[in-house]
C-alpha cells in the first residue's frame, strides 16, 4: 500500500506540476509558441506518469483512462503524439514550420519526462522504485511478439484511434473525451501483451527504445512506421484522399451537388395552343398573298 501511495502521489504531483507550468507558459509566451511548443512539452511530460510509476496492469488501465479524461479536459488541444501532429499536416490544418516546432516540443517533453522519471526512481521512495532504479540500465523490451506482428498491432491501434478522432472531432467534449479515453483503455488491454499498445512514437521511444532485446531498426519499424501507416490509412479512408497531397478524391466518387429535377417539364407558350390554333398557325403564308 505504501508503494501505491507513493506512485499515486508521483502521478498527481506530475500532473499538477505540468498544469502549473502550462498556465505560466500560456501567460508568458506568445500564443503561437505556447500552442505549438510549451503545451506539447508539458503533455508529454505528464503522459509518461503511469509508465514511470511502476503500476500493476489493473491500476495502470484505470489511471490511463483517468489520464485521458484529464488531458481531454485541461490540455488545450495538446496531443503529445507525433502521429496526431502529422495528421494535422496531412489534413492541411497546420503548416510545416508549426508541425516541426510541435515535434521538437514533443521530443523535449520526452527527454524531460525520462530525466524526471530517473530522478524519481533515484529517491527510492519504495521497494519497487529501488528495483526499477537498479534495472533501468537493463530493462526488458515492451515488444513481446515478432516485428511484423508488432507493426500490425501498433498500426491497427493507431488506425482506430485516428479514425475515432476524425469521426468525433466536432462532437461535444462531454461525449468525445470519454469515448477516446475508453477506446485507448480497451486497446491497451487488448494489445498490451504484444506491444504495450503505445501507438505513440514519442512515448514508445522514451519507454522502450533504450531497452535490450531488439535493434533500433526493429523498434522504429514497430513503434514509428506502424502507427504512421495506421494514421495515413485512417485519413485516407475517412476523407478518401490526403488533402495535403491530393485534391481529387481517390476512393469515393464525387456526386453532383445540383441534381436535375425529375418529372414533366412545364408547358411552354406553344404547348398551350388549342388544336385549331395550331392548325391555323401552320397555314402556308403564300395563301394570304394578293388578298
Amino acid at each position: 500500500m505504501a508503494g501505491l501511495n507513493v506512485s499515486l502521489s508521483f502521478f498527481f504531483a506530475t500532473f499538477a506540476l505540468c498544469q502549473a507550468a502550462r498556465r505560466v507558459s500560456k501567460a508568458l509566451l506568445p500564443g503561437g509558441v505556447y500552442a505549438s511548443f510549451a503545451q506539447e512539452a508539458m503533455r508529454v511530460l505528464v503522459e509518461l506518469g503511469p509508465w514511470a510509476g511502476g503500476f500493476g496492469p489493473d491500476l495502470l488501465l484505470t489511471l490511463l483512462f483517468l489520464l485521458f479524461l484529464a488531458h481531454g479536459a485541461t490540455c488545450d488541444g495538446a496531443t503529445a503524439n507525433p502521429t496526431v501532429s502529422l495528421q494535422e499536416l496531412l489534413l492541411a490544418e497546420a503548416s510545416l514550420p508549426h508541425t516541426l516546432l510541435t515535434l521538437a516540443a514533443q521530443g523535449l517533453g520526452m527527454q524531460a519526462a525520462h530525466t524526471l522519471t530517473r530522478l524519481y526512481w533515484a529517491w527510492e521512495l519504495s521497494d519497487l522504485h529501488v528495483l526499477q532504479s537498479l534495472m533501468d540500465a537493463h530493462c526488458s523490451s515492451a515488444l513481446h511478439t515478432s516485428v511484423p506482428h508488432g507493426m500490425l498491432v501498433e498500426g491497427a491501434c493507431a488506425f482506430f484511434f485516428h479514425l475515432t478522432l476524425l469521426r468525433f472531432r466536432n462532437s461535444l467534449p462531454i461525449y468525445r473525451v470519454p469515448l477516446v479515453a475508453l477506446l485507448v483503455t480497451v486497446m491497451a488491454y487488448t494489445a498490451g501483451p504484444f506491444t504495450s499498445a503505445f501507438f505513440n512514437p514519442a512515448l514508445a521511444t522514451s519507454v522502450t527504445f533504450h531497452c535490450s532485446g531488439h535493434t533500433l531498426l526493429e523498434y522504429t519499424q514497430v513503434y514509428w512506421l506502424g502507427p504512421l501507416t495506421g494514421m495515413v490509412l485512417a485519413v485516407l479512408l475517412y476523407h478518401g484522399r490526403l488533402p495535403r497531397l491530393f485534391q481529387r478524391n481517390l476512393l469515393y466518387s464525387q456526386k453532383n451537388k445540383y441534381r436535375t429535377p425529375r418529372g414533366k417539364l412545364a408547358p411552354g407558350p406553344r404547348d398551350t395552343q388549342t388544336p385549331a390554333e395550331g392548325c391555323r398557325s401552320r397555314e402556308p403564308v403564300w395563301r394570304g398573298v394578293g388578298r
